[in-house]
């Protein structure tokens, strides 16, 4: 499976991006992950456009909202093997910037996700969200890691 993290902003500490790094290289037997950092853009209608340019027809793509669906780890799982399962080649993440996500591009969401009740800064979300897929391979997989 393709993954993409498409993401406002620049990761800018070092230990966010580090830790970032190292989920990607483990994430190389399971899955192929890039992530595209957009530049902050004037307004959420230019980031919208430039972020639905990016996204193919075919691809499943996920927003990260306040109001999405909250799953467990083992939830998670299931639903990216689901998505895998039904020949969808490419699954797109997409994180807005401090200033959200635009309408146009929750509506072309097929599924919105919240990561938690809790606010996050969007470095941090980041880093959260590539260590779930990551833990989300290994529990697909059967294989320790997720406790």
């Amino acid at each position: 499976m393709n993954i993409k993290l498409i993401a406002a902003g620049k990761i800018k500490e070092k230990f966010l991006q580090d830790g970032i790094n190292e989920f990607l290289k483990r994430m190389h037997p399971y899955a192929s992950v890039e992530i595209i950092e957009l530049p902050a853009l004037r307004t959420l209608e230019a980031e919208a456009r430039k972020i639905l340019s990016l996204i193919k027809p075919a691809s499943f793509v996920v927003t990260l909202e306040v109001n999405g669906k909250m799953f467990s780890s083992e939830e998670f799982a299931a639903k990216i093997e689901e998505i895998a399962n039904s020949g969808i080649s490419e699954m797109i993440f997409i994180i807005g910037s401090s200033c959200g996500i635009a309408a146009s591009v929750s509506q072309r969401a097929d599924l919105k996700m919240s990561m938690s009740k809790m606010t996050f800064l969007h470095q941090f979300a980041r880093l959260i969200l590539v260590e779930q897929i990551y833990r989300a391979f290994k529990i697909i997989s059967r294989e320790t890691y997720h406790k």
